[in-house]
C-alpha cells in the first residue's frame, strides 16, 4: 500500500508556471504507474498525465500537451507535474494517483483504474 500527498498548488496568473509534487510513503513506489488527474467544479475527474514505473514512458492529455510534463524520482518516491503556460481553464483540484496495473500500455491509458489517491491540491489560474 502507498500513501500519497500532493503539494505545490496555488494561485497563479495566466501564462505562469507551477510544479506540483506528490510524495509517496510506504513500500514499493517504483512498482506503481503514477498519474495526475484534475477535477474542475461540476466536471468529471480527468487524467492529465501519467508516467510508467521506470519513467521511460508517459502519457499527456491533449488539452495540456506541449504545456505540461510529468516526471518522477523513484529514489525520492516523488512524482512531479510541471505546468507551463497555464490557462484559466486549467483551474481545478489536482490529484496524484497510483495504479498497480502491470501492463504499461494499459496503465498509461486514460481509462485505466487507479488504486491509491492523494487528497488533492488546488490550482487556480487567474486571467
Amino acid at each position: 500500500q502507498v500513501q500519497l500527498v500532493e503539494s505545490g498548488g496555488g494561485l497563479v496568473q495566466a501564462g505562469g508556471s507551477l510544479t506540483l509534487s506528490c510524495a509517496a510513503s510506504g513500500r514499493g513506489f517504483s512498482i506503481y504507474t503514477m498519474g495526475w488527474f484534475r477535477q474542475a467544479p461540476e466536471k468529471e475527474r480527468d487524467l492529465v498525465a501519467a508516467i510508467s514505473r521506470s519513467g521511460d514512458m508517459s502519457y499527456v492529455g491533449d488539452s495540456v500537451v506541449g504545456r505540461f510534463t510529468i516526471s518522477r524520482d523513484n529514489a525520492k518516491k516523488t512524482v512531479y507535474l510541471h505546468m507551463n503556460s497555464l490557462k484559466p481553464e486549467d483551474t481545478a483540484v489536482y490529484y496524484c494517483a497510483a495504479t498497480t496495473i502491470f501492463d504499461q500500455t494499459r496503465a498509461l491509458s486514460p481509462g485505466a483504474p487507479y488504486d491509491y489517491w492523494g487528497q488533492g491540491t488546488q490550482v487556480t489560474v487567474s486571467s
